[in-house]
């Protein structure tokens, strides 16, 4: 097993370090540019695409989810174990460095998730749900190749609902052990995969509305409970708090690090854990983004920006700080969510190590539904029998039981793998599909100049093909008063986003 394991890290490693940092890079900065800092430029756009409307159908149901609970099922799978355990092992690896190469890829991955989750909308499909799509679908329809729309798939299938959904089971298992001190218990485990299975299976067999209903509620509360949590480890050692801000800077570029060879360790381990946390170009959060009901495509790639910003500028960055704070050497620090677990009980007492639990529980446990939802739509991408998506059902809740019970280093090193193959596969299609994108940011920073809350129809690209939705036998007069426009054209805008 070691033997295994240290070939799968060796060509990881080289896969990430020679093509998937460079692709990431490169993109991100061409994004940024072309898109005129989109990610930035947008800020308040975000927030109130947020709360938009959610188009209705004739008998005034909701479409499909909104774009909030579209917005909570790509965070919900975003936040867990890579902000807790993820954090801590890139600070163990990569010292305080890391943090600030976390928080300038979440910065430049703000334009590539904008384009995917745009590209998503776009290329959509309609089922008894609502809407689902994603990258495959984008790949089959806006490149003609179903080809590469079935290798992503197969590779989400495998790197989400499985494996992280695995790693996410095994973190709640490994945490609420060894918060009761109950390592060596055996049948611990078992049980706590016993109801992690259940209660995973009362959820993924009621569909994408009560994913996103569970979701919607889970979510919020306990992101909120988790930085109030590190806000008070940081109130406790405020007087740390310039110091450790400096060595996030200063370690990011030191020249001890030059000297000593390691910044493109720093750079590899701050990005790698970053993108795993964040998600930020992977191809994950389009499928999420795909599910919501908005008015215009970049409603929706706003939304999963500002996604990005939330995962690794609130959450990821309270983890650094209750770390960064509380342990000043980090010299032989335990990797993972045993580090930030020890940091808040020595700042806060054994009482936070409970409270902890239950807030990776939650968080962790959403995750694994938002993981099962990805890998449902690409089940469906892949043929729409439902006997498969049945097996595939009873498949997952098979992987976080044995999750829960098995040791977690080999399939950490598996996920990387696979999670760079994912990325490099899903970074290839939207860099040739991109300039769509940008035509339809163009579209929607046209009509909010003129005081519309932009609608968009499939007549506004009208050479672009493979447009399942977004019907073009309608359109918009006139600019619409933004005070007004979504009591006025409400009944008109949920027309034009129905299916064909």
């Amino acid at each position: 097993m070691d033997a295994i394991d240290d070939s799968l890290l060796f060509l990881g490693d080289g896969l990430w370090t020679w093509l998937v940092l460079p692709i990431v890079v490169l993109l991100g900065v061409y994004f940024t540019v072309r898109s005129g800092v989109v990610q930035f430029r947008l800020i308040p756009e975000m927030f109130r695409t947020l709360t938009d409307r959610t188009p209705r159908t004739d008998d005034g149901k909701p479409q499909s989810v909104s774009a909030f609970q579209a917005f909570t099922i790509s965070a919900a799978s975003r936040v867990g174990v890579g902000n807790i355990a993820g954090v801590g092992t890139a600070i163990a690896l990569g010292g305080p460095g890391a943090v600030f190469w976390m928080w300038l890829m979440a910065f430049i991955g703000g334009a590539t998730s904008f384009i995917e989750s745009s590209l998503a909308q776009l290329y959509k499909s309609k089922d008894a749900d609502g809407f689902r799509g994603g990258p495959a679908y984008y790949m089959q329809r806006g490149l003609g190749a179903r080809w590469m729309g079935i290798l992503f798939a197969i590779i989400l299938i495998v790197c989400f609902p499985f494996a992280f959904s695995s790693l996410q089971a095994n973190t709640i298992s490994a945490t609420v052990s060894a918060t009761f001190d109950a390592a060596d218990v055996a049948w611990l485990p078992w049980t706590i995969g016993a109801v992690l299975a259940v209660l995973t299976g009362l959820v993924v067999f009621g569909g994408v509305r009560r994913i996103a209903s569970v979701t919607q509620a889970l979510f919020p509360a306990m992101a909120l409970a988790y930085l109030l949590l590190g806000l008070a480890v940081v109130a406790t050692h405020i007087d740390q708090l310039p110091r450790v801000i400096a060595e996030i800077f200063t370690a990011a570029w030191g020249p001890n690090e030059v000297l000593a060879a390691s910044l493109g360790y720093i750079i590899l381990t701050g990005v790698r854990r970053g993108m795993f946390s964040n998600e930020a170009g992977l191809g994950s959060a389009p499928n999420a983004g795909a599910s919501a009901a908005v008015t215009h495509p970049v409603k929706q790639g706003l939304v999963q920006t500002l996604g990005v910003y939330f995962d690794t500028f609130l959450v990821c960055s309270i983890t650094a700080f209750i770390i960064l704070v509380s342990v000043p050497d980090l010299a032989g620090a335990e990797r993972g969510i045993g580090l930030t677990q020890g940091a808040l009980v020595d700042s806060l007492g054994a009482w936070s190590s409970i409270a902890l639990s239950v807030i990776i529980f939650l968080l962790a446990f959403s995750s694994i539904i938002g993981n099962y939802y990805y890998g449902q739509s690409n089940i469906e991408f892949i043929t729409m029998r439902r006997g498969v998506l049945v097996g595939y059902r009873m498949l997952v809740i098979v992987a976080v039981l044995i999750g829960s019970v098995v040791g977690a280093d080999l399939v950490w090193t598996f996920a990387d793998g696979v999670m760079g193959l994912m990325a490099l596969t899903n970074l290839v299609a939207i860099a040739l599909l991109s300039g769509i994108a940008f035509r339809l940011l163009k579209d929607y920073t046209a009509q909010r100049r003129e005081g519309r809350d932009p609608v968009f129809t499939r007549d506004r690209l009208p050479d672009v093909k493979g447009i399942e939705l977004w019907q073009d036998e309608l359109s918009v007069t006139g600019p619409i008063d933004l005070t007004t426009s979504r009591r006025q054209s409400a009944k008109h805008r949920d027309r034009l986003h129905e299916g064909a």
